[in-house]
């Protein structure tokens, strides 16, 4: 069964066993009965959506069920060297689990890589059919740095295989005379991949005659000969010569003036624009042009300034975060006179302490969200301006970052914003008569939050248990007491 068919199948005990599985203050004992226990909706989420203790983790690796361990496997709250005890498990469907990405949270945020040991070790045991990306977005930047000259030769053969693009030209050189032969194999088979690609003949020769992904990919990075770039302004691939970096000035120039704004903002976002079609497309009749235009790194702060952009402001503005790779073209950014470049610099989260300073009282929404989200050293004070103020979908987000205040949040129990009457009950000081209100508000989010509240009044608590509801949420309550919760588990 799929997690969803599991969710759905589970009874309202189970689904009652599976909030008190999420409970903080269950003790290690009632986690271990509910791990034992036959219900596979509650070892779902005990397993895959909180942290364990080690002595339940213990248990969890060492279960009979592959289901069980594979919940872990795939869990973003577990630690990673936690996770890297199932590398060898004996079923390949939890090795499966771990070599793919962990289950993202809800707010797309990066998992923390497992153990470059570990990552080695997939790589040199694991069939080919269970290894995809998903493992590359768990590599330690460190590991990914030093795939070339890895002393595993199947780590240097995936680095040829899968990442010989991103390759310096000294690593290829040393995977082309590798000392293994299958790495040199790998690496003469890509270096001809490659070679083909910065051939306009060998291009013409690749391209399929429909439209596809690969297609669109030769068109994007390939060099292409200009009847190639002319078959493709005939048919279907405006869009993708546009910015391909071997396409002639003239037919640059020509799509500069295209009828697709698409095309346009395309050209507009090229580094190498001429002079003068920056000029053309400074006063585009498209916004959207101008606006890609308008934040060209040629331009000077007074040309960005002439042109007539608009800013858009229903963005949104999640957790996305931008790493700069020059500190200078950093700090040109967050003093731009534009607030998409601005918007950028906010992404970064190694942004000095003085423009983190500046930017918090930058005069754009999209700015001080953005430093909100992104940056670890948010003030306080702004993170709660920021969500009193934005309301877009990533607004809870604001609430996850470590320095949100929590203390006098009670204030906002009436407000007639369900979303900032729910910051209330993340105020410990929160008085039970209020926590007990909110657990009958009309808005459904506030009525969990409400249930899970320690201040909680007992009465109001035990009588949640029974709710068909709320009753997952009565049961993850801290303040449970462990009489209640023994009661609860079979």
């Amino acid at each position: 069964m799929t997690p969803d068919q599991i969710e759905r199948s589970a009874t309202p005990a189970e689904r009652r066993l599976a909030g008190l599985a999420l409970n903080p203050a269950a003790p290690e004992d009632i986690l271990l009965r509910l791990l034992a226990g036959e219900s596979a909706a509650v070892r779902m989420v005990l397993c895959r959506d909180r942290a364990l203790p080690e002595a339940v983790v213990d248990a969890v690796v060492a279960h009979p069920d592959p289901y069980t361990r594979s919940f872990l496997a795939r869990s973003r709250h577990a630690e990673p060297e936690q996770r890297a005890r199932l590398v060898d498990d004996p079923d390949w469907f939890v090795r499966a689990h771990l070599a793919d990405n962990p289950l993202p949270d809800e707010d797309g945020c990066p998992v923390r890589p497992l153990p470059d040991r570990t990552v080695a070790r997939i790589i040199e045991t694991y069939e080919d059919d269970l290894i995809g990306y998903g493992l590359v977005r768990q590599m330690s930047r460190e590991f990914q740095r030093g795939t070339a000259t890895h002393p595993l030769a199947k780590v240097r053969q995936r680095a040829a295989g899968l990442h010989w693009h991103v390759q310096a030209p000294w690593a290829r050189a040393a995977l082309l005379a590798d000392p293994d032969p299958g790495v040199r194999e790998v690496s003469a088979r890509m270096q001809r991949w490659w070679e083909r690609r910065r051939d306009p003949d060998a291009v013409r020769d690749d391209l399929p005659d429909r439209p596809c992904h690969a297609r669109s990919d030769l068109l994007m990075h390939g060099a292409l000969a200009p009847d190639v770039v002319a078959a493709a302004l005939a048919t279907d691939g405006a869009w993708e010569v546009a910015g391909n970096t071997s396409t002639p000035a003239e037919t640059v120039a020509l799509l500069a003036g295209h009828a697709d704004p698409k095309v346009r903002i395309r050209v507009a976002e090229r580094s190498d624009l001429a002079p003068a079609l920056r000029g053309a497309l400074a006063v585009d009749p498209d916004p959207g042009v101008r606006l890609a235009l308008s934040v060209h790194p040629a331009l000077t702060e007074a040309e960005r300034a002439a042109i007539d952009y608009v800013v858009p402001g229903d963005e949104e503005y999640g957790h996305c975060r931008y790493r700069y790779a020059d500190p200078a073209q950093l700090r040109h950014d967050a003093l731009s006179g534009h607030p998409c470049l601005r918007r950028r610099a906010a992404r970064d989260p190694g942004l000095p302490a003085d423009l983190v300073a500046e930017l918090a009282d930058d005069p754009d929404l999209g700015v001080r969200v953005l430093l909100c989200q992104n940056h670890p050293d948010a003030p306080a004070a702004l993170l709660l301006r920021s969500f009193l103020e934005y309301t877009g979908r990533h607004r809870w987000h604001l609430t996850r970052r470590p320095a949100f205040p929590r203390k006098g949040l009670a204030r906002f129990a009436d407000d007639d914003d369900p979303a900032v009457r729910r910051l209330a009950l993340l105020d410990p000081r929160l008085g039970p008569e209020a926590a007990a209100r909110l657990t009958r508000d009309p808005d459904p989010l506030i009525r969990a939050d409400a249930a899970r509240h320690p201040r909680l009044p007992q009465a109001r608590l035990t009588e949640l248990l029974d709710d068909a509801e709320l009753a997952p949420r009565a049961a993850a309550n801290p303040s449970l007491p462990l009489a209640t919760m023994n009661a609860l588990v079979p």
